[in-house]
This record gives C-alpha cells, sequence and structure tokens, in this order.
C-alpha cells in the first residue's frame, strides 16, 4: 500500500521542476516561508517618538530621524530650502512621502557628512525611506516597489597608477 501512495505523488509531481513541487510541499505543509510573509513587523520608535534610520549614497552618509509632525525637513541645522537650494535635491526627498501619500505628515531631522549636494541628498532620501518603514512597517511594499529602499552602490572608480584618472591614459607620443 505504502507502494501505491508514493507512485501516486510522484506522478503528480513528474511534470513540475523539482523547485516547484517542493514549493508546492511547503505551501500544503504550512512551511518557514509562507509563515514569513504573514510576520507581524513591530514599528521601531524611541521614547521621543521618533524612528531612526543611516542612508547613504556615493561617499555621503546621513543619520536621519523622523517623527510626526508638520513636514518641517532639517539638514545639518538648516532648513531643507537652504541646505538644498536647487528643486531637484528639495524633490529628490519629498519622494518617499509622496509614494507612501504621506506628505506633509512627519518631521525630518538629518544630519548628513561626506559627499557632495547631489550624493547627500540621495543618501538623506535612502534615510528617510527607511525611517518611513521603522515607523509604519505597512508602507515597506510601497516603498520597496518605487526602489527607495535599494543602496545605489554606484561610487567613483579609484584611480589607477601609471594613468591620468582611473582609466584614462596620458597623451601618447609615436615618436
Amino acid at each position: 500500500m505504502a507502494d501505491e501512495n508514493q507512485i501516486e505523488t510522484t506522478a503528480a509531481t513528474a511534470d513540475q521542476p523539482e523547485g516547484m513541487a517542493a514549493l508546492e510541499a511547503l505551501k500544503t505543509d504550512g512551511g518557514a516561508p509562507a509563515a514569513a510573509d504573514t510576520a507581524i513587523v513591530e514599528p521601531q520608535i524611541d521614547a521621543l517618538g521618533r524612528s531612526y534610520a543611516t542612508g547613504r549614497r556615493k561617499d555621503a552618509s546621513a543619520r536621519v530621524w523622523l517623527k510626526r509632525g508638520s513636514g518641517r525637513v532639517q539638514v545639518n541645522g538648516k532648513d531643507i530650502g537652504e541646505y538644498f537650494a536647487r528643486p531637484v535635491l528639495q524633490m529628490l526627498l519629498a519622494q518617499p512621502f509622496e509614494v507612501a501619500a504621506r506628505t506633509g505628515e512627519f518631521d525630518v531631522i538629518a544630519t548628513v557628512k561626506g559627499g557632495g549636494l547631489s550624493g547627500q541628498a540621495g543618501a538623506v532620501r535612502h534615510g528617510i525611506s527607511h525611517a518611513l518603514i521603522r515607523f509604519e512597517p505597512g508602507l515597506r511594499p510601497v516603498l520597496k516597489a518605487g526602489g527607495f529602499l535599494t543602496r545605489d552602490s554606484r561610487t567613483v572608480e579609484r584611480k589607477k597608477y601609471g594613468r591620468a584618472k582611473a582609466r584614462k591614459s596620458f597623451q601618447f607620443s609615436k615618436r
């Protein structure tokens, strides 16, 4: 009898790839991957009602604190319009709030070091996105789909010896 049951299960999974059969078995058994998707994540909020995250882009590193408020953004003790004068950089910081439909609901306090203004704006945006998730874990799928949680790992290539820059060579003289 045991051989007949075994033959039936192998016949049912014969037309499925090996990995698919394993996934079907996990779904029917209530395995760990299905349980991990439904796990409830607690918000990470400190005693002052803030959530903290770090964001990075190029050579810039930003520490971001997020709390409920009127939508005020401070970077290194200055207002956003004063620190990031270019409207494109200000728009970059507003993107995570717009995608999550939370515009004007949070105050942001950020300190940022290193890099230039563009890298710093990207670092603060990355930090805001992660702080939003720590404040409201339910926003993760929306921000993930928008690409705000991925750390952009592109940095300046190092200069090599025997070359003018990273790839540029010195002028070649045939004679």
